[in-house]
């Protein structure tokens, strides 16, 4: 998660910003709303879900997916959806499986949840990779360069242990992708519609995915999945960290954001909330553009 933590910074972009916060409104719904709960069908959205993905992997001739299992909700989901699709692909003569990867930065701290979710999942492959020594040598390595070129400063916008969260992120994803090279696989992603919105994930780290299957749910949304699909409470409410800080352990996004996910999802479903959290989380949605984007050419700005 990329956010620029340094307050005075919001302050200036917004300075320089004329929004339309109407029609910024009306754009994200267009592109980022949900079903309401009232009329949410938890049945038919795993099923659409499940058949995504069984299709998808036969059309690009793959025979596997990828994902890291965290130990959150999200995860555990996307992992459940992908054991059932690829049980129902062998069932039918396509050989494929699901290999769930664990991903610990040295020791995690709720282990035992991540190990609930792989019971809960009952994946084809499981292993651990540990990014430890990974993130540890190229994030020393940068800030040694940093400071032999006279660069690093201790007024930097974002600090050095927030940049080296986002390296824990982009270690993973090349961990998957490594093992998705190796048995001819599809890294999954865990992106859902509230973590869309805010762009609330580290550019080509968790970002960086081959597809996605949660898109079109928010997170109250992706609960609901999982309790459906079986998980124990445990998994299905447990609360949301990405835990990519040392100084900040298990930060709760809902803290790093400052936006509790129940007033998201209702936005996001199309019901009000105040107008101070709707600008709050327009802000957001807005100054992160840059991360939903693909690279922009020179001709093309």
């Amino acid at each position: 998660m990329i956010f620029h933590k340094n307050e005075s910074y919001y302050k200036h972009w917004r300075n320089t910003m004329t929004i339309n916060y109407k029609e910024a409104k009306k754009k994200a719904l267009e592109e980022f709303g949900v079903t309401p709960m009232e009329v949410f069908d938890v049945k038919q959205a795993i099923r659409d879900r499940i058949d995504y993905l069984k299709n998808y992997l036969k059309s690009s001739g793959r025979t596997s997916i990828v994902l890291g299992i965290s130990g959150g909700v999200d995860s555990s989901t996307a992992g459940k959806l992908s054991q059932m699709a690829v049980s129902e692909l062998r069932d039918e003569g396509y050989e494929s499986k699901f290999i769930a990867m664990r991903l610990p930065y040295n020791i995690q701290q709720d282990e035992d949840d991540a190990q609930k979710a792989l019971v809960f999942i009952n994946p084809d492959e499981s292993l651990t990779v540990n990014i430890g020594a990974g993130v540890d040598g190229i994030f020393n390595a940068g800030i040694s360069g940093c400071f032999e070129g006279g660069l690093f400063k201790q007024d930097t916008v974002v600090s050095s242990d927030f940049a080296k969260g986002n390296a824990k992120a982009r270690m993973r994803m090349i961990s998957q992708y490594q093992i998705a090279g190796l048995y001819n696989g599809l890294v999954l992603g865990t992106d859902h519609n509230a973590e869309a919105f805010l762009s609330f994930y580290t550019k080509f780290g968790d970002s960086g995915v081959d597809l996605i299957v949660l898109n079109g749910l928010n997170k109250r949304q992706v609960r609901l999945c999982a309790k459906e699909l079986g998980a124990d409470e445990s998994i299905y409410a447990k609360p949301a960290t990405a835990d990519l800080e040392d100084d900040q352990p298990q930060l709760l996004d809902e803290d790093s954001t400052g936006i509790p996910y129940d007033v998201l999802d209702d936005f996001l479903e199309g019901k009000e909330v105040s107008q101070e959290m709707e600008i709050k989380m327009l802000d957001f949605h807005i100054g992160t553009t840059h991360k939903r984007k693909m690279p922009i050419g020179f001709r093309d700005f």
